[in-house]
């Protein structure tokens, strides 16, 4: 009988008994790329996946029952944003560069990672932790100015606890379809990184299983499904090769969650699952909770910061900022919220109007690709027409999302 694991111990990728005091020995990838840098020699193709994927597994913890992995997604933005951010505190010019650089970087990863169809922590890492640290800089640093007033922070701190529970509620089950039980075991195969383990070879599985089914639109493979016979109101239903099932009208399948959704809106990286009928209330609620917690704080700040102006004014003028660290520390957070709630502004603002005239935005995109829509407000919203009925027919039907269908009387069915 095996020995159980002790709480250094672990089973490596290659399934070999290994422990936390021997991370950096019998790294022969590591090694190979290393030599091969060093006499400036190309690396053999994937070299770089290889050594990743070593990395990934050696980054673990002590635990009870064994060492467990960290998904090493989640390390970045732990360390990198309070170093960005007191780096920034600085000097203007240096809060200038790194806040336009931040954006980049962040907008070149979701490329990348959107690109290659992979999943990853990265995005919800930032956003919890923006929000833990901006609370934690707020208490810290503009509460004892004594400017705020007991009210405000409890008044604060209750918008960005609605916000958590709305965000935990839009990261449940957003309506996946049952899988028949013959094709479970298979689909787990096909996609072993469900549960998101650390390791980037499930990730790159994802990818690979999800191109040979053909080009993706918006998280969809075309060679996933065929269209079936009409329902009884028109609406075709289709047939999803890799799940297995016939879908119902408006649900699509994700190739990063490797499942089939009822109403599928889009696949969000901020909280890393699909937008669909069950979680999309929870969402919008989420991003309105967000939006106002954010402005509140903004505008608390910078009247102690910046007292006697304006909110804007003050955002692009408060002479004093850089009088001191703290101050210089709490100016450069709020710059920072504000560019993260333009761009939560921005996807609120198109989630409301898509919402207005009944349309996803994974329709939105088929339509753009098949021209069957058309672009209204500048581009901003595109009105397929099929499930349009008006403005308030159409937040009634989003509002009864997730609920059950009402029952019909024996009068009706007759």
């Amino acid at each position: 009988m095996e020995e159980p694991l002790c709480c250094c111990e672990y089973v490596d990728r290659r399934g070999r008994r290994n422990h936390l005091a021997a991370c950096c020995c019998d790294c022969r990838e590591l090694d190979e790329g290393c030599d091969r840098w060093l006499t400036c020699r190309s690396l053999p193709p994937g070299a770089l996946e290889r050594i990743a994927d070593d990395v990934a597994d050696r980054c673990r913890v002590p635990w009870f029952a064994g060492a467990v992995k960290i998904n090493v997604s989640l390390v970045p933005p732990l360390v990198l944003l309070p170093v960005f951010l007191h780096v920034a505190a600085l000097h203007f010019l240096l809060g200038l560069v790194v806040l336009t650089s931040l954006p980049v970087v962040v907008l070149w990863y979701y490329y990348l990672t959107h690109r290659r169809k992979e999943r990853t922590l990265f995005f919800l890492s930032l956003g919890l932790f923006s929000l833990g640290y901006m609370y934690y800089v707020f208490l810290q640093e503009v509460v004892p100015r004594g400017q705020v007033g007991h009210s405000q922070v409890v008044l604060l701190t209750s918008g960005l606890v609605l916000m958590l529970a709305a965000l935990s509620r839009a990261k449940k089950d957003p309506g996946y379809l049952p899988i028949p039980a013959g094709d479970a075991k298979s689909l787990h195969q096909d996609f072993p990184n469900k549960n998101l383990r650390g390791s980037s070879n499930g990730l790159h599985g994802v990818a690979t299983a999800g191109a040979v089914s053909g080009r993706a639109v918006n998280g969809e493979a075309k060679g996933y499904s065929r269209a079936l016979a009409e329902g009884p109101e028109g609406v075709r239903k289709d047939w999803c090769a890799k799940c297995q099932l016939v879908r119902p009208a408006r649900a699509g399948h994700c190739r990063l969650c490797g499942r089939c959704v009822r109403r599928l809106d889009h696949h969000c990286v901020w909280i890393n699952s699909c937008v669909g009928e069950q979680n999309h209330q929870a969402f919008i609620l989420a991003l309105s909770f967000f939006m106002l917690t954010s402005v509140y704080g903004i505008t608390l700040t910078l009247d102690t910061v910046c007292r006697g102006r304006t909110l804007f004014v003050a955002l692009f003028y408060c002479p004093g900022a850089y009088s001191d660290y703290s101050s210089a520390l709490s100016f450069t957070c709020v710059w920072y919220c504000a560019i993260v709630t333009a761009g939560m502004g921005y996807i609120l603002l198109i989630q409301l109007l898509n919402i207005s005239y009944n349309v996803t935005e994974r329709e939105a995109r088929l339509a753009l690709r098949d021209n069957t829509g058309r672009r209204l407000l500048g581009g901003l919203v595109i009105d397929t027409g099929q499930y349009n009925r008006g403005f308030l027919c159409n937040w009634g039907h989003f509002l009864s999302l997730g609920s059950p269908p009402p029952l019909r009387s024996a009068e009706d069915i007759v």
